[in-house]
């Protein structure tokens, strides 16, 4: 998937999470945290490519994480998504210089890539260092970033017209987190 692609999409996924109430924080968040931070990291697992948009500004991160894990490796797995649900667990006290409903839609954005590849050939190994790849290759970059394009702003559209509302069971999964001390 392109940029253009991984930022819309990751709007589309802000959007949803925030209406349907994918966390207390995100529930009651602003919108004008949200979406930026949710922008910010939606290309962040590209990281482990120098000629991704943020490895070729940041180089010098993304050589090592290249040569060390490839690309579409550890940025891409469970591991990445284990820690993300960790940052999830954290209570943020409203001091900290990063407002908690802006950790999470960074959280949201960073899970939105990872699912957009999911949507590509390629697939991402979600079980890293096992090499399988889950996938379901809606998406066919040899076709062009047009289809991608069209996908990616009905979803944001579609977004922004459901009307939300519904509960999902995580809340009460990280709300079980908070309670288990280790």
């Amino acid at each position: 998937m392109t940029a253009e692609g991984h930022l819309i999409f990751s709007v589309a996924c802000a959007i949803f999470a925030k209406k349907a109430e994918v966390t207390p924080v995100l529930a009651n968040g602003d919108w004008w945290h949200i979406i930026p931070a949710a922008l910010l990291t939606s290309l962040l697992p590209d990281i482990d490519h120098p000629k991704s948009v943020l490895g070729q500004r940041l180089r010098w991160v993304a050589i090592p994480i290249a040569r060390a894990f490839g690309h579409r490796g550890f940025t891409h797995s469970l591991l990445a998504i284990v820690g993300g649900v960790m940052l999830f667990s954290l209570d943020v006290p409203r001091s900290w210089p990063i407002p908690p409903d802006v950790l999470h839609a960074m959280i949201i954005g960073y899970f939105s890539h990872l699912l957009a590849d999911m949507l590509t050939p390629a697939g991402v190994p979600l079980l890293w260092p096992c090499r399988w790849r889950f996938r379901l290759p809606l998406l066919n970059s040899q076709k062009g970033n047009q289809l991608e394009r069209a996908l990616c702003l009905c979803l944001v559209a579609f977004a922004i017209y459901w009307q939300g509302g519904c509960t999902i069971p995580v809340q009460s999964y990280f709300e079980q987190l908070k309670n288990i001390r280790l």
